[in-house]
């Protein structure tokens, strides 16, 4: 009878079996059957040694051997859920829910499971195992699984039904292999493990491939929207946030910054940015032509002031502490310039800043006041201008280019000199070239009026001016 005992595992009632009311009839419990015969105590405390030493041998038993009881063991040190369901989870013996998962081609495997985890953690299985679906009258019930991708997902997956914080276990995890369990936990409506993985999602940091991974499973999930509320405010883009002003605020930042270093970075930063969104984008507009131009203004009129305030007297004396600083406020508003001239060219929509460009006689008055120094670093807007042109980079109209020469290449010939000798990475031979094809598209007419006012200077200069022979020589010919 005792044998019958332990055999049935019945070893757990040892001291909760609630005693017989007075008035039953029934059998003694085990209990109380150890209490009046320690004879028959010391018997049983023998079988439950030799059972002891019979599962530490089973304990031996290599890998291989555990993995074809197909037992969820892994999940070593788990916070388990309220009651005995810790120990249910390591006690075969006690299972009575049998599940098997099968993949589409075919091959499965069995867990032993616990239908009081089960019927607490999942809404799937407390339908499965309720008394209305299921007709099974012996133990275990058995439910199948069908086109499981990977049972190692679905046997963690089971395991975290056992557990009671979830958190700890999921933050082991890839991104990657939440997400599966997510798929799992969502087709298993276990609801903990689904909200743990959420918190888990809208958390972590994401990369761009990893965010479209979050992106297409969510969108096949069919889950609560509160659940998922947080997550889909980092996935979602809103329609309301204006780009194109963002952009304009970046471009203020950098026009306006103070660190030299700083400025460059920013600056290759938002150019390669904007680059990358012509690329993504064609037909879209991420910064419009009036909102550059706009920018491009405000560094024009800051230029202009800079130079009203370099004719002064105090600044022409050399001596003069504030001219080192103004000379660097002047070169900022040409860089700033050529770095916005340059979004212009890779837009194809710089054809009017060459007519502002060409309108700005005050500014090129005020150039022939200046001391060189202060001045040089402009005139490599109109070098650019001129490779542009030259290039064909840029098109507009005769009188427009006409009236570019005619203003700007009088003081690039002035400051030539100083750009090739302090000028960092200036091509000499490139801005020669572009000036020379950059003639050649005037009318000869045109082209004798400023050729001969370039050869004067020429002889005058050397070396100092830019050498446009061979625009000299086509023309002549």
């Amino acid at each position: 009878k005792f044998n019958s005992v332990l055999n049935a595992g019945l070893c757990a009632a040892f001291a909760v079996s609630p005693p017989l009311s007075a008035g039953s009839k029934g059998s003694l419990t085990l209990s109380e059957m150890l209490s009046n015969d320690q004879g028959i105590q010391s018997k049983l405390l023998g079988c439950h040694s030799a059972a002891q030493k019979q599962n530490n041998v089973t304990s031996l038993r290599p890998a291989a051997a555990f993995e074809k009881q197909h037992c969820v063991h892994e999940v070593a040190g788990c916070n388990l859920s309220t009651g005995n369901s810790g120990r249910l989870l390591y006690e075969t013996e006690s299972s009575d829910v049998k599940l098997t998962l099968r993949k589409k081609d075919g091959r499965t495997i069995s867990l032993n499971l616990h239908r009081r985890v089960l019927i607490e953690k999942s809404k799937f299985f407390a339908t499965k195992l309720s008394e209305t679906w299921s007709k099974q009258h012996v133990s275990p019930h058995l439910i199948e699984l069908t086109d499981c991708d990977d049972f190692e997902i679905y046997r963690y997956t089971l395991q975290l039904l056992y557990c009671r914080e979830l958190k700890p276990k999921l933050l082991k995890c890839s991104l990657s292999k939440v997400l599966e369990v997510l798929k799992v936990s969502a087709l298993l409506l276990f609801e903990s493990c689904i909200t743990a993985c959420m918190e888990y999602l809208e958390a972590v940091p994401w990369s761009e491939e990893e965010e479209e991974k979050v992106r297409a499973v969510l969108g096949r999930l069919q889950l609560d929207s509160f659940v998922v509320a947080d997550v889909l405010r980092r996935l979602h883009r809103e329609d309301d946030i204006n780009s194109e002003e963002i952009l304009v605020q970046l471009l203020q930042m950098i026009i306006r910054s103070k660190d030299e270093k700083a400025r460059r970075e920013m600056k290759s930063l938002v150019s390669r940015l904007l680059r990358e969104n012509m690329g993504r984008n064609r037909g879209g507009i991420d910064l419009s032509k009036e909102s550059l131009y706009v920018v491009c203004r405000t560094c024009l009129d800051a230029l202009l002031h800079l130079f009203i305030q370099a004719t002064k007297a105090d600044f022409v004396k050399p001596c003069n502490e504030g001219r080192g600083i103004l000379a660097s406020q002047i070169t900022q508003q040409a860089d700033n310039l050529l770095w916005l001239l340059e979004i212009l060219i890779d837009r194809h929509i710089a054809d009017d800043f060459v007519k502002i460009w060409a309108l700005q006689s005050e500014l090129a008055s005020l150039h022939k006041q200046i001391a060189v120094l202060l001045k040089y670093e402009v005139s490599h807007l109109t070098a650019r201008l001129c490779v542009a042109i030259g290039k064909g980079e840029v098109l507009c109209p005769l009188d427009v280019r006409y009236l570019l020469l005619q203003t700007w290449l009088p003081p690039l010939m002035d400051d030539f000199g100083w750009m090739y000798k302090r000028g960092k990475g200036l091509n000499k031979n490139l801005v020669e070239e572009g000036i020379s094809q950059s003639i050649l598209t005037l009318s000869l007419k045109q082209q004798q009026s400023i050729l001969l006012a370039w050869f004067e200077r020429f002889t005058d200069n050397g070396d100092d001016c830019p050498n446009l022979q061979q625009a000299f020589e086509v023309w002549w010919r």
